[in-house]
């Protein structure tokens, strides 16, 4: 089992949707599923295999938020103190050869933030900005070969 970097707001906002989904959710895929029976014939009634596959999804997600909640590194980082790229903070960095700079948060791809894409601290790029500094070139190997990225800036 690999953990998972969050941040406390994200861990508490997981955890709330964990909790609503056990409880209200449930509670609700129950009714539906019991009102499309009540409908009668369940090989032809699309509203219980609506409901169904609802109950699945919702399931699925109940076991995705275990997982990662139960592996959950949980970070406090003032992203004004960070020196160096590490889970829990903002990078902002260019690829060689462009002008353009683009702005990253490293970690889980639920710390969604507007505005801001989201780095996995295990992806190849994630892996290897981590523990570098503003000014830092770093390369990794993607798909069409290897990449080179500048660190702009860390906050």
């Amino acid at each position: 089992m690999s953990e998972t970097t969050l941040t406390p707001e994200t861990h508490a906002r997981l955890q709330a949707e964990l909790e609503d989904l056990i409880t209200r959710g449930r509670v609700e895929i129950a009714r539906q599923i019991e009102a499309a029976r009540a409908l009668g014939d369940l090989s032809e009634n699309g509203d219980y295999h609506a409901a169904k596959d609802a109950q699945g999804k919702m399931e699925a997600r109940v076991r995705q938020l275990q997982q990662m909640l139960g592996s959950a590194v949980i970070v406090e980082r003032d992203p004004s103190a960070a020196t160096g790229v590490e889970p829990g903070v903002e990078v902002v960095i260019r690829y060689e050869g462009d002008d353009d700079t683009e702005r990253y948060f490293v970690g889980s791809i639920e710390e969604r933030r507007e505005g801001v894409a989201v780095i996995s601290p295990g992806s190849p790029l994630g892996q290897a900005l981590i523990g570098h500094e503003p000014g830092e070139t770093v390369h990794y190997e993607a798909p069409s070969g290897t990449l080179s990225v500048e660190i702009v800036s860390v906050g």
